[in-house]
């Protein structure tokens, strides 16, 4: 993976590669944007490009440096991310001091990312300031973080804030079509649904998704006897991503009824249907409807019975 390999972040990479250029790449760095729109991937590229042994420009796939760093392999390279909603606590910091210390073993320079760097306990943060405000010489920090309000502001004022923004949906169709060989109706559906976020597309176009979507809407507002059952025992991730995909069709039912232009719709592979049912429902039973799903996405976090959770809203949802 190299910087060009990466779509739609093209100012935030040209502002690293100049600060390599000029050498000013040192210090504490926060990459702050919205969940899964190549962040992360920008920060372990980056991590590559200041240690890659090839004279290849922006071509980190083939020196040893790189593919090590590229399996998570390198001795220098230290990515922080628990598992889970797990926080990131001071013996995590306290490594990180010991580490950045030491000369590097191999690398040009150490680099350490800290993903979702708003997990970090106050004890951790309060731990890190000072590495922050003056890391060693041969050492990169880079943050990571897609909830800036979370993030101490003491953290935020040691470091050099780089903003990282999702890709315009409609050239990001174009991009899927063109260079991911996808089919219309899949490359518009994952744009639009995800939001520009390429990193969770990717993770979702090789899948039968336009298929689950479309079961789910059908199990809910089409068919008169859904087979709830199958979706209940679902994880509640995957529960989560069908409520998701529940208010991307009321969503699209109140555009269509503002007169929004149907390129905007998500579920565009339904547009026909859209417009037959969209008068099922008035202003105030759509508001309702997207309460009750919003309301059911809060109670999934709770202790609850799942079937009975989608029964009621199914219950909620339908109109004759």
């Amino acid at each position: 993976m190299s910087f060009k390999d990466i779509k739609g972040q093209d100012r935030p990479i040209e502002i690293l590669k100049n600060c390599i250029k000029s050498s000013k790449l040192t210090g504490a760095y926060l990459f702050l944007g919205e969940e899964g729109i190549g962040k992360y991937l920008v920060a372990k590229t980056l991590a590559k490009a200041v240690n890659c042994l090839s004279s290849q420009d922006d071509s980190y796939d083939t020196c040893s440096s790189c593919l090590k760093i590229e399996r998570n392999q390198h001795p220098d390279i230290h990515f922080i991310e628990p598992e889970d909603s797990e926080a990131i606590k001071i013996e995590y910091i306290r490594d990180l001091k010991k580490d950045i210390n030491l000369r590097p073993y191999e690398a040009k320079q150490k680099v350490f990312i800290i993903n979702d760097a708003h997990r970090l306990t106050a004890e951790a943060a309060n731990a890190l300031l000072k590495t922050l405000e003056e890391p060693p010489a041969h050492s990169l920090i880079i943050l990571i973080s897609s909830k800036a309000a979370l993030l101490f502001k003491t953290i935020i004022s040691r470091c050099k804030i780089i903003r990282f923004y999702p890709l315009d949906r409609a050239a990001l169709t174009d991009i899927l079509k063109k260079d991911y060989s996808l089919d219309n109706n899949l490359a518009h559906f994952l744009a639009y649904f995800f939001e520009g976020r390429i990193g969770n597309i990717l993770r979702f176009k090789d899948t039968d998704i336009l298929r689950d979507k479309n079961r789910v809407i059908d199990e809910f507002t089409i068919f008169k006897k859904p087979g709830i059952e199958s979706l209940s025992v679902q994880s509640k991730d995957t529960i989560r991503s069908y409520l998701n995909i529940l208010a991307s069709w009321f969503r699209d039912i109140y555009f269509i009824k503002s007169g929004m232009p149907h390129s905007q719709l998500i579920n565009l592979d339904r547009k026909d249907e859209l417009l037959r049912v969209m008068n099922r429902y008035s202003w105030l039973e759509l508001d309702e409807s997207l309460n009750s799903i919003s309301d059911s996405l809060m109670a999934l976090e709770q202790n609850i019975n799942v079937k009975l959770l989608l029964s009621n809203l199914r219950i909620e949802l339908w109109r004759e």
